[in-house]
């Protein structure tokens, strides 16, 4: 099945080239090759992948010759195309993946280890925290699974899952922890009393916003995509598209309930035209940078815009 072939550049370096050919029915089905600077590698490295494709054979699964971790990520990412709508925090990880050394190795040859190192290699040398780390092993899973379907590579998938468990004992990696920051009222008093002085001259009326944050338990990416149309004020209701979800990120649309003070919130803005299409048409970012501005001025730590949605209940 498979061949060695001494070649001699042409200043005079010996290499030694391996190359397996597959036939059926006197047509070529299947060639690949690798080149070494050892007769001993060349013979090793046929030896294993004659036995690799004796079991795919025997086993009815596809011959394949290499394929990259890189490739199965650009094949997760060739699938999910106009079907699924990733994040900006998940498209980032998968190009960052795509990048990585690990994904340039044969993905047919991947053991539990290398995925062990790589994520040893995040925590050290990138500083990326546990919860960061595990995103990555998340995605490569779902990315693998892909690999079953399209290349057979069941061991890939068993090798991954090994690694995270090991990666779990050992602490590399671990689920986020529940973040339970709460505004205390004396910042809740400070914000307000800053965005009111900002109010009339900046562009994003932050005082409402987080008024209306702070009512609805809304996150900044929903307060800013809410249209007129979907307030129901008889019903007390608003109604909301591609709300965030564990699985589902399109086409998720949900109602929620809205307090008195909120709806004649939406009512003023409304009747000053302020309200043109969406209730709060502004860029979500802005909303999130120009919270954290505030919160450095007024040296209130480790606050986001989201904790605020604790604080429906109290108000």
């Amino acid at each position: 099945m498979g061949t060695i072939t001494l070649r001699k550049s042409a200043k005079g370096v010996v290499a030694f080239r391996a190359q397996i050919r597959l036939k059926e029915d006197g047509e070529l089905t299947h060639s690949e090759s690798k080149t070494f600077t050892r007769r001993a590698l060349a013979q090793e490295w046929l030896r294993r992948r004659e036995s690799e494709i004796e079991e795919a054979q025997a086993t009815g699964q596809p011959v394949q010759g290499l394929v990259t971790l890189k490739q199965i990520l650009e094949d997760y990412v060739s699938d999910a195309k106009g079907i699924v709508a990733w994040g900006r925090s998940k498209t980032a990880d998968i190009a960052r993946l795509q990048k990585a050394k690990l994904a340039h190795r044969d993905a047919r040859h991947l053991r539990a280890i290398d995925f062990v190192d790589y994520a040893r290699w995040r925590r050290t040398e990138e500083e990326a925290g546990p919860a960061t780390v595990l995103n990555d092993i998340v995605w490569l899973r779902q990315a693998c699974l892909g690999a079953v379907t399209r290349y057979g590579m069941n061991k890939l998938v068993q090798e991954l899952d090994a690694a995270k468990q090991e990666l779990l004992r050992l602490k590399v990696i671990a689920k986020p922890r529940r973040r339970i920051r709460r505004l205390k009222p004396e910042e809740e008093t400070a914000l307000r009393e800053y965005f009111g002085k900002q109010e009339v001259r900046a562009k994003v009326p932050m005082l409402q916003i987080m008024e209306f944050a702070l009512l609805t338990a809304r996150r900044q990416e929903e307060i800013t995509t809410l249209k007129v149309a979907d307030v129901d004020f008889e019903s007390r209701v608003g109604w909301l598209d591609d709300v965030k979800h564990p699985k589902l990120k399109t086409g998720n649309r949900r109602c929620f309930r809205m307090l008195e003070p909120a709806l004649e919130l939406i009512k003023r803005r409304i009747d000053s035209g302020q309200a043109d299409g969406f209730v709060f048409p502004y860029n979500h970012r802005s909303i999130s940078s120009s919270f954290t501005r505030a919160c450095k001025l007024l040296n209130i730590p480790d606050l986001r815009f989201h904790d605020l949605r604790h604080e429906f209940s109290q108000h």
